[in-house]
């Protein structure tokens, strides 16, 4: 008898007869990655690439694509224009085993496309929005998100045509069963509230970084952030970068300490992360294991170019998992 892979493990594990086990409503784009550009780049200069790498991009398309990668069922809906871009991004997410059966497309705007310059571990990003602000909550088909066990939502700052109709969607949502994460990601325009005040009540699991929690508590100090937001959050995963994660549920904190790895990319680690823990909790882990998780699948996805690459290498993604499964 053939031996499975860690990732045909999981998806062997279906606990609910609902068609999928995560439905996701957000953007898709391709990210364009110029690698040993120099911080401070002078105006009217040809700047050198040391290396460049075309990768699906978007925080809710990455998502989307890691959680089926690890053997997840997952629905997506999103908005692409008429162009090559958006056929590439949508042919990785099938390739990937994501259902896009309601894929919305039409009309003249672009796909939206993301630019990041990467220094090290910190890195310029610049997006256009395109399509990724043209996705509503009128034009969603209800009863595909709602055949799920989940709901996840990525990019809340950038999805403004989605942001009016969120708070009745969520409702509906949970309504229907769901429960509901959330990562914002960051806000472009800095301020941190409207749509986020309005969604809160809805949200039973939030997964920003430790800046994003700082930033939208208008705390000075983590735990100022959690203290603020764990009042209106029964769950809160705070991402820590190289230091792993830190879970608060009700009044309960722990530390879950990150993996040793030497990145090769850091670019969608924390959609990454996003994903294995999802996977995990959805599996039926606590809260702590599935910080776990995603510590690991955060690793993972810094080993290659990207958000996705480490995880469309299956050598790569099943030996790591199956190294690091098993401690």
């Amino acid at each position: 008898m053939k031996e499975q892979t860690p990732a045909e493990e999981l998806s062997e594990q279906s606990l609910t007869n609902r068609r999928f086990d995560v439905t996701i409503a957000g953007e898709i784009n391709l990210d364009l990655i110029l690698y040993g550009l120099p911080e401070v780049m002078q105006m009217e200069r040809e700047l050198l690439a040391s290396d460049f790498k075309i990768t699906l991009g978007g925080s809710s398309a990455i998502v989307a694509h890691n959680l089926a990668s690890l053997g997840m069922k997952v629905g997506f809906v999103t908005r692409v224009g008429p162009d090559d871009f958006g056929k590439l991004a949508l042919e990785r997410l099938v390739e990937g085993g994501v259902d896009v059966s309601e894929i919305q497309s039409g009309g003249s705007t672009g796909t939206g496309v993301t630019v990041l310059l990467s220094h090290g571990s910190e890195r310029h990003i610049l997006t256009y929005l395109g399509t990724i602000a043209k996705l509503t909550a009128e034009s969603l088909p209800l009863d595909y998100l709602e055949s799920s066990r989940h709901f996840h939502l990525s990019s809340l700052y950038l999805q403004r045509g989605l942001q009016p109709g969120l708070p009745e969607l969520l409702k509906r949502l949970k309504g229907a069963g769901l429960t509901v994460s959330l990562d914002t990601n960051d806000d472009p325009e800095g301020e941190w509230g409207g749509i986020l005040d309005d969604i809160l009540e809805f949200v039973d699991i939030l997964l920003p970084s430790e800046g994003e929690l700082i930033r939208m508590a208008h705390a000075s100090t983590l735990e100022d952030a959690l203290e603020v937001m764990g009042r209106r959050v029964p769950v809160i995963v705070v991402k820590c970068g190289a230091r792993g994660s830190l879970v608060q549920q009700g009044q309960t904190r722990e530390d879950v300490p990150g993996l040793p790895v030497v990145p090769v990319d850091t670019i969608g680690a924390g959609d990454s992360f996003n994903a294995g823990f999802l996977s995990a909790y959805l599996r039926g882990a606590s809260v702590v294991e599935a910080a776990r998780m995603g510590n690991i699948t955060g690793a993972l996805s810094t080993l290659a170019a990207g958000g996705t690459e480490a995880f469309r290498d299956a050598v790569l993604r099943d030996s790591f998992l199956s190294q690091h499964l098993k401690k």
